[in-house]
C-alpha cells in the first residue's frame, strides 16, 4: 500500500470517529474509537506502541510509547487539546527519528471540523 493511499484511510477512519464523537471527549476515547475504525477497514497498526532509545548503540528503554503505529509506515500521535502546541510537534518529529519512520500524522479530536485538526509531517 502506497503511503498517501494510506495516508487517506487512516485520515478518513479518524474523520469518522469525529463524525460519530464530536469534540470535548478523553484523548483515551478518541484512541480506542480510532483503533476500532483501523481495525473495521482492515488496516495494520499497534497501540501504544514501545519505543526505546538508541543511545550509543544500546536500546534504552525509556518508557516512550507512539500512539498508533500504522502498518509498520506511520506514527500517528493523537490529541484532545485546545491548541496544537510546537512541543506536540517535535514530540511526533522526535517520535518519527527515533523509530526511523518517515511519516507522522497529528490528530488533535478537539476541533470543530477533524480537517483542522490534522496534520502530516514528513522526515
Amino acid at each position: 500500500m502506497k503511503f498517501d493511499e494510506l495516508s487517506k484511510r487512516v485520515i478518513g477512519c479518524a474523520i469518522d470517529v469525529h463524525k460519530n464523537l464530536g469534540p470535548g471527549l478523553l484523548e483515551s476515547t478518541y484512541e480506542q474509537c480510532f483503533a476500532h475504525e483501523l481495525k473495521c477497514d482492515r488496516i495494520p497498526f499497534k497501540l501504544q506502541h514501545p519505543l526505546p532509545v538508541n543511545y550509543d548503540g544500546v536500546k534504552i528503554d525509556c518508557g516512550y510509547r507512539v500512539d498508533m503505529l500504522v502498518d509498520d509506515k506511520i506514527i500517528v500521535e493523537l490529541k484532545s487539546v485546545e491548541k496544537v502546541l510546537p512541543i506536540h510537534q517535535a514530540q511526533l518529529l522526535t517520535y518519527m527519528k527515533l523509530a526511523g519512520i518517515k511519516i507522522g500524522l497529528l490528530m488533535n479530536f478537539n476541533v470543530r471540523f477533524m480537517k483542522n485538526g490534522i496534520k502530516r509531517m514528513v522526515l
